[in-house]
């Protein structure tokens, strides 16, 4: 199995080289476009066949045990060795991020941004490919200086997906992408570099053995606040999240669809591979910060939805989305700030979770764009100003199927119990209310309950979004007479989303799937036996 890993993350960027061959695709522009998307559907394709054949082979009995092994030397002069592994942590994700980049490439075949200015079909392809590298990469690899690689890899091809294939204001929404998340990861390289040195290894597996041994505790603060910082920002937590909302409001739909259901979980992936075990002692002394910090971003996060879903505000429902992203991350944080078994494996079910809820979102809102030419709110619920206004999308009268779609991700996503979204944020607030020891209990109570606070919000904004863009304005009185009737979905769009709507279903059906790969793993990595 060591060498389905290995090819796991090689095949994507053998295909990524490959797009750059001269004349491999033909000299037409238009038939080479088509044929480089279709090397790209083909090629996340197969990996998401080598990712399943790593599920299938993988020892569910033994999920805290390090499987699919690959450790060669690579830079010996500095202990750098070529480490890669998989656990009931990382197999989840793994599998997500196949399945995401997959459905990706799908969905371009027949929704790929162009026009004037836009790349060919062909760097989109490479691009993506170099992302799912990077992306896969980050989950697998078992040293510090590969997990940093591989951390910044995704961040170049991002960038290029956001400004060159984006909508308005991509420009500054990629620079500023950019510029947050490098800053955050040169911060985070030096704690990379100190806990490397400090302990004598980089290797992520023996620092985990040793549980902070041989590191003072001024050492492991520092290492946690160098490293976290840089981990905070990708996650993202309040107040680093600045970046975000642009960055989804101007990306095309499938950078979006990426970035919050893969780039978003390496930052919260960080904490509990790299953090939890090798600086236990600095987790907690920091642990109530972040906790504070994880509940504001819970909080802010939902207000901010409110604002933007408000009639008459203009919010864009991308970013509403995108704001909703901070407070669901934000029980990712305070699942993990809680340093225990139940929070954590909280943490690690609502990262999955998220990415298949928000991409399923995505993937529905760039649908909805595609359709009605915006993703205004007021102009979606016919309560803005001009023509278009008049009507609004009322998607259940014109569009059945995808407004039953929007309406199923968004209640997902608010926690509803039998879906995906319900069991993560459960589990992280169980965590809240029996820390771990040392940890304050009274404080950790009042995180428990502002973060249902936030549920409640939640629903506010989410069934909100549902009222106005399923059912329209009834003050529209021709709603579904006078609009013309898009398409509803389209046989691409449903082969990109029922995987989605499928896995959300039997996520929260059958929660024991996941918990039961990763409780072993996060037990380990706590000190447990």
């Amino acid at each position: 199995m060591n060498a389905v890993l290995a090819a796991l993350i090689l095949l994507p960027l053998l295909g990524s080289a490959l797009t750059l061959a001269p004349g491999l695709f033909g000299r037409e522009p238009e038939p080479a476009g088509r044929r480089a998307l279709w090397f790209g559907a083909v090629v996340t394709g197969l990996d998401l066949l080598l990712a399943i054949v790593l599920g299938v082979g993988f020892d569910r009995g033994h999920s805290a045990r390090m499987q699919a092994v690959t450790d060669i030397a690579w830079i010996p002069a500095i202990g750098v060795r070529l480490h890669l592994g998989v656990d009931g942590i990382s197999l989840p994700l793994l599998l997500l991020t196949a399945l995401l980049t997959f459905l990706c490439a799908v969905h371009s075949l027949r929704r790929l941004p162009d026009g004037p200015g836009t790349p060919s079909p062909r760097a989109y392809t490479g691009l993506l490919l170099l992302l799912e590298t990077g992306m896969l990469g980050t989950f697998a690899v078992l040293d510090l200086i590969l997990f940093f690689l591989a951390f910044e890899v995704v961040l170049i091809p991002m960038y290029f997906l956001i400004a060159r294939w984006g909508g308005a204001n991509r420009g500054p929404a990629a620079t500023r992408f950019i510029l947050y998340t490098l800053l955050g990861s040169a911060i985070m390289l030096l704690g990379l570099l100190l806990l490397g040195l400090k302990s004598g290894t980089f290797d992520m597996t023996v620092l985990a053995h040793r549980h902070g041994a041989g590191l003072s505790h001024g050492t492991q603060v520092l290492v946690v606040l160098a490293i976290g910082l840089g981990l905070a920002v990708k996650a993202p937590m309040w107040p680093f999240h600045s970046w975000l909302p642009d960055a989804h409001t101007a990306a095309p739909t499938t950078g979006s669809v990426l970035l919050a259901g893969v780039l978003l979980k390496m930052g919260t992936y960080g904490f509990v591979r790299v953090l939890l075990p090798s600086a236990p002692g600095g987790m907690a002394t920091l642990a109530p910060y972040l906790a504070a910090f994880a509940v504001a971003g819970i909080l802010y996060g939902s207000l901010a939805c409110l604002a933007l879903v408000r009639p008459g505000a203009g919010g864009d429902l991308k970013r509403l989305i995108a704001y909703s992203s901070v407070g669901h991350m934000g029980f990712v944080l305070l699942g993990i700030a809680t340093l225990t078994a139940t929070g954590v494996n909280g943490a690690l079910f609502a990262n999955v979770a998220h990415g298949l809820v928000t991409g399923l979102l995505f993937f529905l809102v760039g649908a909805v764009k595609d359709r009605y030419g915006t993703a205004d709110l007021d102009l979606l619920a016919g309560a803005g100003k001009g023509a278009d206004a008049d009507s609004g999308a009322a998607l259940y009268g014109r569009v059945p199927h995808l407004g039953g779609l929007l309406a199923f991700a968004a209640v997902a996503s608010l926690g509803l119990p039998g879906l995906a979204g319900f069991w993560g944020e459960l589990l992280a607030m169980f965590g809240s209310f029996h820390p771990a020891a040392g940890l304050s209990r009274p404080a950790y109570l009042v995180f428990m309950a502002l973060a249902g606070l936030g549920t409640l919000l939640t629903a506010g904004y989410l069934l909100s979004v549902v009222r106005r863009v399923c059912m329209g304005d009834p003050r529209s009185r021709h709603l579904d007479a006078t609009a013309p009737r898009p398409a509803d979905v389209q046989t691409y769009e449903f082969a990109a989303w029922a995987p989605l709507v499928a896995l959300i279903v039997l996520a929260g059906l059958w929660p024991a799937a996941l918990l039961g790969l990763s409780n072993p793993a996060v037990t380990a990595l706590l000190g447990g036996h």
